[in-house]
């Protein structure tokens, strides 16, 4: 299994994923873009209409009509698999958080939901390929991007799984106006495949191999 792992700007029309999947599809069965990525319902159904086009699994989250952000799963067949919205902070996790899409299943925990992964899927641990984890925008401290990165990795040996998370490479919470961009892999031992600190270049994780590429302008990636 190799995700296309992305940080890109805040946009509309979805043309980062447009011109990553005509470079990179190739090399990868899944991308994973941030929370609210699809900034419009509009957008979902052109979602699903590269999904289908491309074969790929598409994961990420979209806005609705009152800007809330809702989880979002596409299967490669251009079939919605994973929609809901967003847990509230003080309350549990919300179901479903555990998908299927063909032989892959995921779990799936948005943006702040990290916070309440590692209780909220109980039941699956052993059972899961990976964790998702769109994330809206970047850590507003070096503290939280140290909390977050721990807490995901608590999850990662808990549920004996790879856990996958990447933000855009703009914005700041609540307009805070400091943003650290973040993607990560950290395996099923607990351990960083790559925690990308501020460095926001796509990258390509092959999560059988256990390597990570950066995306970059040659025709086949560098392993990194």
């Amino acid at each position: 299994m190799r995700l296309l792992v992305s940080q890109p700007n805040h946009e509309s029309g979805l043309l980062r994923m447009q011109q990553e999947l005509k470079q990179w599809s190739e090399y990868c069965d899944a991308v994973l873009y941030p929370e609210g990525y699809v900034a419009d319902t509009g957008s979902v159904q052109t979602l699903r209409s590269l999904a289908g086009q491309y074969r790929k699994l598409m994961i990420t989250s979209y806005k609705n009509d009152n800007g809330q952000d809702r989880a979002l799963v596409i299967g490669p067949d251009g079939e919605i698999v994973l929609e809901r919205p967003k847990s509230p902070m003080q309350g549990e996790l919300y179901a479903p958080s555990v998908v299927a899409a063909g032989a892959i299943r995921m779990g799936y925990l948005l943006c702040v939901e990290i916070l309440q992964g590692l209780n909220g899927l109980e039941g699956h641990a052993g059972t899961l390929d990976f964790i998702a984890h769109p994330i809206g925008v970047g850590m507003f401290s070096e503290e939280q991007f140290a909390l977050w990165t721990e807490e995901a990795a608590r999850i990662a040996v808990k549920y004996q799984c790879p856990i996958i998370g990447t933000s855009h490479a703009d914005g700041s919470y609540r307009n805070c106006g400091v943003s650290i961009p973040i993607s990560y892999c950290i395996t099923a031992n607990g351990q960083p495949l790559y925690i990308s600190h501020a460095d926001t270049r796509s990258r390509i994780v092959d999560l059988k191999s256990g390597t990570v590429a950066i995306a970059g302008t040659d025709y086949k990636p560098a392993m990194r």
